[in-house]
């Protein structure tokens, strides 16, 4: 079972994603199950700023009650252009060390003065690079505030950052290279990018060039639209339109799920809600039925090539001491077999060494004679004397037993002939 196929099988839950645009909400609550993502229903609350909070926290109140979500906390998502995204870099920070590495860095990281920022953090994959977002406390505060008062119950206040990179891995890992757009809000991911996140004036082929060459794609590569690369819904509301509420489906389908791939929440813990956990008992009952056959189909193959190694192990040992026999006399019979061929290649160099020298005395017949034999393996240096000794090279490279004669010296004459010294190499196989 691959990374994709087990995630899929742990998609079990329910969220209400809330994007805040502009003067209005957009609501949207979603079921998420193995099968597929279901769209319970989407709302629009207009002008929640100017209108009173409890007219339009009953207005959203009677809509979840409508989808039987009363009980649930909302996930709510910023607008972009409220938040500080950066990217950090900390290759060889270990988890333990992060938080003291991004307190060291914020400085640098946010435009507020000390005391004025909220910010969260999340390392990105198993990258070496930290999301992190930052906020001004009073837009924390002022939202806060906002929804309490309109009996809103709020479980992380997000970014759109986090929450497009986690709801693209509710069903396993997205395609490697992407550009997404939202509105005026670049997303994209890549190799040497694992998150890039971006507000442009317009959505214009310039601002598509410019968002390729951040993420280091190739300048042909199609910008898409942010809800062709979620999960497709398989069942929806019939006025349900995608290209308007991408952004609050996004955010619920990571609000839905338990622990999402990136999780960035800046809304302080103290005033965090969660949703009733008795909720959650049959969602989590059947996630760990299927997590236990998951985890049973993962090791049995583990547990019968041990056990079937065991088995092997004991055979092993019981017949171990006449193996141990057998390699002894195979050792025995080998060292025996050399002796013999040693003997025998001794025997038959002798016989060669008794021809050659046979050989050599009908080639070189009286009144020829040598008063020098010198014989190794490979070759016969002679020295001797001969009426007429040019002749002998010939014959000699004519037997069988030897080939390329030379003389070592010039021949000189005596008076009873040449005097002569000759080389021969001797032939390694007689035929």
């Amino acid at each position: 079972m691959n990374l994709g196929e087990f995630q899929k099988w742990l998609a079990i839950g329910s969220g209400v994603g809330i994007a805040i645009s502009g003067a209005d909400l957009l609501v949207t609550v979603i079921r998420m199950r193995p099968g597929g993502v279901t769209i319970l229903g989407e709302s629009t609350i207009a002008g929640f700023r100017d209108a009173p909070a409890a007219e339009w926290g009953e207005q959203y109140a009677g809509f979840l009650r409508k989808l039987d979500a009363g009980h649930r906390a909302a996930t709510v998502l910023l607008p972009r252009d409220e938040i500080v995204v950066r990217q950090v870099h900390l290759p060889g920070v270990a988890d333990k060390d992060l938080a003291s590495a991004i307190r060291f860095e914020m400085d640098s990281l946010q435009p507020y003065s000390e005391g004025e920022a909220v910010f969260d953090w999340a390392r990105i994959g198993k990258s070496s690079s930290i999301l992190v977002g930052i906020a001004r406390r009073e837009t924390i505060d002022e939202y806060s505030d906002l929804f309490a008062k309109a009996g809103v119950k709020v479980r992380a206040l997000t970014f759109s950052a986090a929450a497009i990179y986690a709801a693209l891995r509710v069903y396993g890992l997205p395609a490697a290279g992407i550009l997404a757009w939202s509105g005026t809000e670049a997303y994209g991911e890549s190799e040497s990018k694992p998150l890039f996140s971006a507000q442009f004036e317009s959505q214009s082929p310039r601002a598509s060039v410019s968002a390729l060459s951040e993420l280091r794609l190739p300048a042909e590569t199609e910008p898409q639209v942010l809800e062709a690369l979620l999960p497709s819904p398989i069942a929806a509301p019939a006025d349900t339109d995608l290209s308007r509420t991408a952004l609050p489906y996004a955010t619920a389908l990571a609000g839905a799920v338990p622990q999402p791939a990136l999780s960035l929440n800046l809304l302080p813990k103290e005033q965090r809600q969660a949703t009733s956990r008795l909720r959650y008992i049959p969602s989590a009952a059947l996630a760990a039925i299927v997590l236990l056959l998951a985890i049973a189909a993962l090791a049995y193959p583990r547990y019968a090539d041990r056990r079937y190694l065991g088995l092997l192990q004991r055979e092993i040992q019981k017949i171990e001491p006449r193996a141990q026999q057998a390699i002894a006399l195979d050792r025995q019979i080998a060292s025996i077999r050399n002796r013999t061929q040693v003997l025998d290649d001794f025997r038959r160099q002798t016989k060669t060494d008794m021809d050659a020298v046979r050989e050599m005395t009908q080639i070189l017949k009286a009144p020829a004679w040598l008063n020098s034999l010198l014989m190794t393996r490979e070759q016969i240096n002679i020295g001797g004397e001969a009426e007429q000794a040019a002749p002998l090279l010939k014959l000699l490279d004519s037997s069988k037993y030897f080939q390329n004669s030379e003389f070592t010296l010039p021949l000189s004459r005596s008076p009873g002939g040449d005097m002569f010294s000759i080389r021969l190499v001797r032939r390694t196989a007689v035929p």
